[in-house]
């Protein structure tokens, strides 16, 4: 059922609202709507923090973090980093990171070279030496998933050989950079259905697997989620999880979920991700997550 009055809470004690972007916060055509930009501004004029919680690059995350006027610590690349962002937009530095195994990466390469599924890979911003790319992913082709993400993100892909530049950046890397952000495979959910396994059986639980999308499968060091992101972003505000109202779709929420006093999905999450909130709330193209807050927070 879908709640837009959550009468049967007690809303009082939340201090800050952690908000996944695609598929929750934006609407379908990946734009934030009017309801939603003057509710949260409501909401931050109560008090309340904004904590970005998403899949996305800082870069690709920018306009709408300046659209909704979040400021503080947010979580990008699902938990891979954590980056205090001013109300300008201004990044005052990395709070958090966790990379991606070398080898990890060149295994999906392998992967992605032997069943034809397009895959690209985010290095750790860097000084621009030879070899390395900064933030924005790479690809060993172009094509319909290359120019997908593009429109997707707004971050297109840079294309080159992967285990070459994989091999140049891993010689001159600094130990705090020596490995990548995240992998990503791109493919029809049954394509990557047939990959996971492969990535499973070779590392077990010393990587983390989880889809964005349904055509996303994302692969980051272990221990890394949206949940140990948001828990390093409310150290930095003195919050407890029991605080904090949290919005999300997707497989890489759930652990986001469970971080926080009180969950919620759009009608267009996933199953999974629906049985685990507490409530269901309108589709994002409704934009369901301003409905409900206007009912929740701003009625109280």
């Amino acid at each position: 059922m879908i709640a837009t009055t959550p009468s049967s809470n007690d809303f009082s004690h939340i201090k800050a609202l952690a908000l996944d972007l695609d598929g929750t916060l934006l609407r379908p055509d990946n734009t934030v709507g009017e309801l939603t930009v003057n509710t949260l501004k409501a909401c931050r004029e109560r008090g309340l923090h904004l904590i970005v919680c998403t899949g996305r690059s800082p870069e690709a995350s920018e306009k709408y973090r300046a659209a909704i006027g979040a400021a503080g610590p947010m979580v990008f690349f699902n938990g891979v980093e954590v980056t205090d962002v001013d109300a300008q937009g201004g990044r005052s530095g990395v709070v958090y990171t966790s990379l991606a195994r070398f080898d990890v990466i060149d295994f999906c390469v392998d992967v992605s070279r032997k069943t034809g599924v397009y895959f690209q890979v985010y290095f750790p911003e860097t000084d621009g030496a030879e070899g390395r790319v900064g933030k924005r992913p790479l690809a060993e082709r172009g094509g319909a998933e290359w120019d997908m993400y593009a429109k997707h993100t707004g971050s297109p892909p840079v294309v080159a050989d992967i285990k070459q530049t994989l091999a140049a950046f891993r010689a001159t890397a600094k130990p705090e950079t020596a490995g990548c952000i995240k992998g990503m495979f791109l493919a029809d959910p049954a394509k990557l259905d047939e990959i996971r396994p492969l990535l499973s059986e070779r590392f077990g639980d010393t990587v983390y697997i989880t889809k964005t999308l349904d055509t996303f499968l994302e692969i980051m060091a272990t221990g890394v989620s949206k949940g140990t992101g948001l828990k390093l972003a409310l150290d930095r505000l003195s919050l407890t999880g029991e605080s904090v109202l949290a919005f999300g779709d997707e497989e890489s929420d759930l652990s986001m979920f469970e971080a926080v006093g009180f969950s919620a999905a759009p009608a267009n999450a996933k199953d999974r991700v629906k049985a685990a909130a507490r409530v269901v709330v309108k589709a994002n193209a409704e934009e369901g997550v301003a409905r409900f807050l206007e009912q929740a927070l701003l009625k109280l």
